[in-house]
């Protein structure tokens, strides 16, 4: 390459475009720490208020609030008032930062990025040898996962998600034989069986920790029509056995997803639904350079949901596998009918409602 090819605008315009990805890695963590002490949810109570009011509020340490309020002034999180030194949280920033904002809140997102920071070394040893990083060193990572997706759920489960598909809520309601496959915590299992109590639901998952806390909620619940189970979903050995079954952001973690989306095949009824959700992209990179959080979604996978398929032997899919690779692996299962659909509002994920006949 020339001096003469050298295009010193785009070399200082990608310099600064690196300065915002450090600051913007910086207020992650940042926003993480917030999130997880409460202090959003204590500033969206208060008017502008000190850091010692903000401390005393969130009963922490007030020198390290001092602190990370200067990460989310300079970051634009944060009003601040020089003359009284005051803080204020706009409520237009408190509706995607704040438990209260529920579906909306982004926050909760932002612990992926340490908890994915923790095992960057395994990482990058698995980029020179290949393997990868098995589920047991991602600490933490269901429960960020479940609180996620509680919120998701009691916003949209029952009256968006399930009436995508055109007669449904009328079936459950009369009363259907339901499978949830790695239901993780049981919440979308429990969700339902609340709300449909002539119908029966199951809910299975390789963790038992997780199944767990899914027997557990029932029983607090009082719900008699919810089971839950350990259970690798490759495995799965049910033959005609339900009329719908559901995958929520759980197909593309599996080591061997083309076996599952086998054994739902052979699990349902012929009339059966099977209703995946999962990440809405594109199979081809190119086509996700306008995705809101491709950038996101890309790393998630890298640093957690390929890797560890690829621990277990797997087929490494990844979060990203895209909408074109979804259909072909649905037809391979034997689903002859497949309809996508999105949710006004939901730019993370797409909706698959599939048919064997």
């Amino acid at each position: 390459m020339s001096c003469m090819d050298f295009d010193e605008a785009k070399a200082a315009a990608f310099g600064e475009r690196v300065v915002d990805v450090l600051n913007g890695a910086s207020l992650a963590l940042m926003t993480s720490v917030g999130y997880q002490t409460g202090l959003f949810d204590r500033m969206a109570e208060l008017p502008a208020a000190t850091s010692q009011e903000i401390a005393d509020a969130a009963r922490l340490d007030e020198r390290y609030v001092r602190e990370w309020l200067g990460a989310m002034v300079t970051g634009r999180f944060v009003e601040y008032q020089p003359q009284s030194d005051t803080y204020r949280l706009p409520p237009e920033h408190a509706k995607c930062l704040t438990r209260a904002a529920g579906a909306d809140n982004l926050a909760v997102a932002s612990q992926y990025i340490a908890l994915l920071g923790a095992v960057e070394q395994e990482i990058v040893a698995c980029f020179r040898k290949g393997g990868g990083v098995p589920y047991s060193e991602f600490e933490g990572l269901q429960r960020i996962m479940a609180e996620e997706s509680v919120a998701v759920q009691d916003a949209a489960l029952v009256e968006t998600t399930l009436a995508l598909v055109p007669g449904l809520v009328e079936w459950l309601r009369e009363g259907i034989d339901v499978l949830d496959v790695g239901c993780g915590s049981g919440h979308a299992v429990n969700l339902m069986a609340q709300a449909f109590p002539k119908s029966r639901f199951g809910g299975c998952d390789f963790s038992s920790e997780g199944v767990e806390r899914a027997r557990e909620e029932a029983r607090t619940l009082g719900l008699a029509n919810a089971r839950f189970e350990v259970l690798d979903v490759a495995r799965l050995e049910a033959v005609e056995a339900y009329d719908f079954v559901t995958a929520f952001d759980a197909i593309h973690d599996q080591a061997q997803p083309a076996a599952v989306l086998d054994g739902i095949a052979r699990a349902l009824r012929p009339d059966g639904i099977f209703l995946m959700v999962d990440v809405a992209a594109s199979s081809h990179v190119h086509e996700n350079l306008d995705h809101p959080m491709a950038p996101y979604l890309y790393t998630i996978s890298c640093m957690h949901c390929m890797t560890v398929s690829l621990a277990l032997g797997g087929e490494g899919l990844g979060a990203m596998w895209g909408e074109q690779k979804a259909r072909e692996m649905l037809g391979a299962a034997g689903f002859a009918r497949v309809e996508s659909k999105r949710v006004e509002g939901d730019s993370f994920d797409a909706y698959y409602a599939a048919r064997k006949r």
